[in-house]
């Protein structure tokens, strides 16, 4: 019983100076915040103090006040950080923006230049449209002058009237002038059938130079010539081609059919094809021939080759054309196309 009794007196003697420690302890934390908002209520006198003999002023305040003014403006001054960081981008992006603006005035300077240089293009494409048109005998009242009563002329485009407003004159331009071209293709195309029907007369009549890849040279004309071995006055009935040598390829000038293939003492070998609308050609003083009676041939087949043979004073191609009974001059022909 009496241990018991001395273990009891010892565990009050613990609890309450455990209870007094901790009553200490808040004491002084109390004691210490009451010291610590002492300082922040510790009254303060700010003088302001003129250099003239005015009247001094006096402002009271505390600790806590000034602390708090403090940390105020020094929140206002951070604040200001990212604002002038985002100012100086701000103006950063403004200049590139205006660069961007005077990059895009000169091009657009440039592209009215290329469109004024398009606009005098046009129209000369449709002076030159308009001549052609009449050669061919294209009733221009009812194409180009067509586009002309729906305002798709090229004249409306130099005219002088306001655009309207918001819209730039280049844009208006461009789509006058697209009508203007999409109106034109129907005379164009009607010239390009023209020419392609055209074609086979091209290839029916004789007309392109009788020596492949219009080699040689015109060593005697049509008509009148002396004879180079009679020395005589006489009408040469054809034209003489040389290249100064035997073998260079001979070709037809014109589609046909071979109707005569010989030798004769003054032509020597010779080739005669008929062609369409009652033309013939003759080609003499061949060294070969390439062609039977009866073949068909196309124009600039080669038939023969340049030769020597029959009355001749050296290798060269003698070339006629006849229409009907009638022998006409091949200069007129060659290169018609």
């Amino acid at each position: 019983m009496a241990r018991t009794r001395r273990y009891k007196k010892l565990e009050k003697n613990v609890v309450s100076r455990m209870a007094g420690g901790i009553g200490g302890l808040f004491k002084k934390i109390g004691r210490g915040l009451l010291s610590f908002f002492h300082i922040f209520d510790q009254k303060l006198t700010l003088m302001v103090v003129p250099h003239s003999n005015g009247k001094v002023v006096n402002v009271q305040t505390n600790v806590f006040a000034v602390i708090m003014g403090f940390v105020i403006v020094l929140g206002v001054m951070v604040s200001f950080i990212p604002f002038t960081r985002h100012s100086a981008s701000t103006g950063a992006e403004i200049s590139r923006l205006r660069e961007e603006n005077r990059e895009t005035l000169a091009s657009l300077d440039e592209l009215r230049d290329e469109n004024n240089s398009l606009l005098q293009t046009a129209k000369r494409f449709q002076d030159s449209l308009s001549q052609s048109l009449s050669l061919l005998g294209i009733t221009q009242s009812e194409t180009v002058t067509r586009s002309t009563n729906s305002n798709s002329d090229l004249a409306s485009l130099f005219n002088t009237k306001e655009i309207a407003s918001g819209t730039l004159r280049e844009t208006a331009d461009i789509k006058q002038l697209t009508s203007y071209l999409e109106n034109a293709v129907q005379p164009v195309e009607q010239i390009g059938k023209m020419l392609e029907s055209q074609g086979e007369l091209f290839t029916d009549i004789p007309n392109i130079w009788p020596v492949k890849n219009g080699i040689g040279h015109i060593s005697m004309a049509f008509g009148q010539n002396i004879h180079p071995l009679t020395g005589r006055w006489y009408i040469h009935r054809g034209i003489d081609f040389s290249t100064y040598r035997s073998g260079d390829s001979v070709v037809a000038t014109a589609n046909g059919q071979v109707v005569t293939v010989g030798f004769d003492d003054s032509f020597g070998n010779y080739i005669i094809i008929k062609h369409k609308h009652g033309i013939y050609t003759r080609y003499a003083h061949l060294n070969t021939v390439r062609v039977q009676k009866g073949d068909q041939v196309s124009q600039r087949q080669t038939i023969g080759t340049i030769g020597n043979t029959g009355i001749s004073t050296g290798p060269h191609l003698h070339y006629e054309i006849h229409i009907g009974s009638d022998v006409v001059d091949p200069a007129k022909y060659i290169n018609i196309k």
